[in-house]
C-alpha cells in the first residue's frame, strides 16, 4: 500500500484528503498550527488550546462514519454565547484539556471518527506566525498575514515565535512516504508556516519520495498580486532551500466571467508561465459545480475551488507510476 502524505492547512487538505481517502492507500495529514482566527483564535486565546480548526477539517475529509457525524463536527453555532464555534472545534479543544494533550485529543476523536489514516500537527508547541513588512509593519497572526493587502509591496521576514519543535512522527511520515502532496492552499497563511518549522525542509529534501506541488487556482491581492505558476515556486522554493518538485498541478480550466469579474476585488487567475517543463500537469481542475453557478451563487467565496475528482486522477495517475 502507497503511502502518501499532504502537506497544508485545512482547506487544501480537506480537498486532497476528500478523494484520496476513496482508494486504498495509506495516508497521513501533516497540519500547519498556526492558525489564529475565527473560532480557532477565540479558543486559543481564551482556553490556551492549540489550533484545532484545520486539524478539524482534516479528521472529517478522512473520516468513514456516517454523514450526521461529520455534518455535526463541522456544524457551526449560529447564536448565543457560541456563535462562530463549531462543533468539533470544541471537541478537540475540551479533549486537549481533559487529556492534557493535543495529539491525545486527536487520536481519541480519530477513532469516534473512524478515519483512514493519520492527522498529525506540524508541532504541538503554542507558535504565533508573525511577518515584518518592508514598511516596519508588524503582521501579528495568520489571521492578520491572511487578511493584509501591502505583502506584496515586500516583506523583510516571516517566522514562528517562539521557534517550535517539529513533531518527530511527522517528519518520519514524510521520510518514509512514497508520495508527498504540497498545497493547494494559502502560501504565506498555510504553505511557508509548515516550512518554518526546523527540520521539515530537511526532511523534504532529503526523503525519496516522489514530491507534488499543486498550485493553487487564484492568487490574493495584496499578497500574491500578479504571482505566476513560476513565482509561486521561487517563493516555495526559498524556504525549501531548493526545487524538490517532481510533478506540478497547474490548473488551466476557465471560470465563467462574472465569476471572474466578482473575484477580481481579490484576485485574479494564476497565470501557468512553466508550459515547457515536462514535469508540470497541466489539466481543467475546477469544480463542475462553476458550470451551474447562478446569481445568488455567485456571491459565495468558495465558488471558485479545485473539483477533488478532478485532482485525485491527476495524482492516483502518479501514484500509479511510482
Amino acid at each position: 500500500m502507497k503511502k502518501v502524505v499532504t502537506l497544508g492547512g485545512g482547506t487544501g487538505n480537506f480537498t486532497v484528503l476528500r478523494g484520496l481517502k476513496k482508494y486504498p492507500l495509506d495516508l497521513t495529514a501533516v497540519v500547519s498550527m498556526a492558525d489564529d482566527g475565527g473560532s480557532t483564535g477565540v479558543l486559543r486565546d481564551e482556553l490556551g488550546v492549540l489550533p484545532p480548526g484545520d486539524v478539524r477539517q482534516c479528521l472529517v475529509a478522512l473520516s468513514d462514519s456516517s454523514k450526521l457525524m461529520r455534518n455535526l463536527m463541522n456544524y457551526r453555532f449560529d447564536n448565543g454565547c457560541l456563535q462562530g464555534h463549531s462543533f468539533g472545534n470544541l471537541l478537540l479543544s475540551a479533549l486537549e484539556k481533559v487529556t492534557g494533550s493535543f495529539e491525545t485529543s486527536v487520536e481519541e476523536v480519530s477513532r469516534i471518527m473512524n478515519i483512514k489514516g493519520k492527522v498529525l500537527p506540524i508541532t504541538t508547541n503554542e507558535v504565533r506566525l508573525k511577518m515584518i513588512l518592508d514598511n516596519n509593519k508588524i503582521l501579528n497572526g495568520e489571521g492578520e498575514i491572511y487578511l493584509s493587502e501591502e505583502i506584496d509591496q515586500g516583506f523583510r521576514s516571516i517566522f514562528l515565535e517562539p521557534i517550535p519543535k517539529v513533531n518527530q512522527r511527522a517528519i518520519d511520515a514524510i521520510m518514509n512516504a512514497d508520495l508527498i502532496v504540497l498545497g493547494p492552499g494559502g502560501l504565506y497563511s498555510s504553505l511557508i508556516p509548515l516550512l518554518l518549522v526546523e527540520g521539515v525542509s530537511k526532511a523534504l529534501r532529503e526523503t525519496k519520495a516522489e514530491k507534488v506541488f499543486v498550485v493553487n487556482l487564484m492568487n490574493r491581492k495584496g499578497q500574491t498580486t500578479g504571482f505566476t505558476t513560476n513565482g509561486y515556486l521561487k517563493e516555495i522554493r526559498r524556504y525549501l532551500g531548493k526545487d524538490v518538485f517532481d510533478f506540478i498541478v497547474v490548473n488551466d480550466g476557465k471560470p465563467p466571467q462574472e465569476l471572474v469579474e466578482v473575484y477580481a476585488k481579490e484576485g485574479e487567475l494564476i497565470e501557468n508561465d512553466l508550459m515547457e517543463e515536462e514535469r508540470v500537469i497541466v489539466a481543467d481542475l475546477l469544480s463542475s459545480k462553476l458550470k451551474q453557478a447562478d446569481k445568488v451563487d455567485l456571491m459565495a467565496r468558495n465558488l471558485i475551488r479545485h473539483d477533488r475528482k478532478k485532482l485525485t486522477q491527476i495524482l492516483m495517475g502518479i501514484i500509479h507510476e511510482i
